[in-house]
């Protein structure tokens, strides 16, 4: 059984939904401190030759120092959602699946809710739902699995729980991960091995880094055959990164 233990994130990059696709697991990190920069309320889209790309972000009314993730409020006083659909249709209009792009988003933001994690959660789950990803997942928040502790210890007491045998992760880990933890109790550490498949894009050179949203309305369904980067083992991982 492999698992993926990632915050959650709104509308993330293709990378994350390969970690998804490889997960029978997945577990949304949610009740861990907010960091200032990361993803979890904000992405990029393709928006014209000039600029390059915009920023889709989710406005929070409790941007405090140590919240977590899950403690974070929608600041709804901001026409967020209606700058959202702005940017998205002077980027994608004429993109072929624009429509089907724009239903998944309408959907998200018709979703009655103060929470910035449930928002993201949903956003993800939609995209999820949009491949067929989660018809095999079983999904999970760690904020309702009453594992304490914190980092990699608290991580590992995770995958433990749902006695997974491989553990997938990103490139963030890298650094401070205790992969002799897993090793030692059979728990095999793959990080992701991300292809970068370059696909049908618009606006200018193509740029793997931007929302989900933009291989949808590019690509539609078919999309799914570009969600296919595989792992390697965390030994060989660290000797390449070096």
């Amino acid at each position: 059984m492999k698992i993926v233990i990632s915050q959650p994130m709104y509308f993330p990059w293709i990378g994350m939904f390969e970690q998804v696709r490889l997960s029978d697991i997945f577990v949304f990190y949610d009740d861990v401190q907010f960091s200032k920069g990361s993803f979890t309320n904000r992405v990029q889209v393709k928006y014209n030759n000039k600029e390059g790309f915009k920023w889709l972000t989710v406005p929070a009314s409790n941007l405090n120092l140590g919240v977590n993730i899950n403690e974070l409020k929608i600041d709804h006083t901001k026409n967020w959602q209606g700058e959202h659909l702005d940017i998205l249709k002077a980027s994608y209009e004429k993109a072929p699946f624009y429509t089907e792009m724009k239903t998944i988003v309408e959907t998200l933001f018709s979703t009655k809710t103060d929470s910035l994690s449930d928002l993201t959660i949903k956003s993800m789950e939609l995209v999820m739902d949009y491949y067929g990803f989660k018809d095999k997942l079983t999904i999970s928040k760690s904020s309702e699995l009453a594992i304490n502790g914190k980092s990699t210890q608290r991580v590992f007491d995770i995958v433990k729980h749902y006695n997974c045998n491989v553990y997938i992760t990103g490139h963030g880990a890298k650094k401070y991960f205790d992969h002799e933890l897993f090793d030692n109790n059979g728990i095999a550490v793959e990080y992701i091995d991300y292809k970068k498949n370059e696909y049908p894009q618009l606006l200018g050179p193509f740029n793997p880094y931007v929302s989900i949203l933009d291989l949808i309305a590019n690509t539609g369904k078919e999309g799914i055959k570009y969600i296919n980067s595989g792992t390697v083992y965390w030994k060989q991982f660290l000797e390449q990164s070096n």
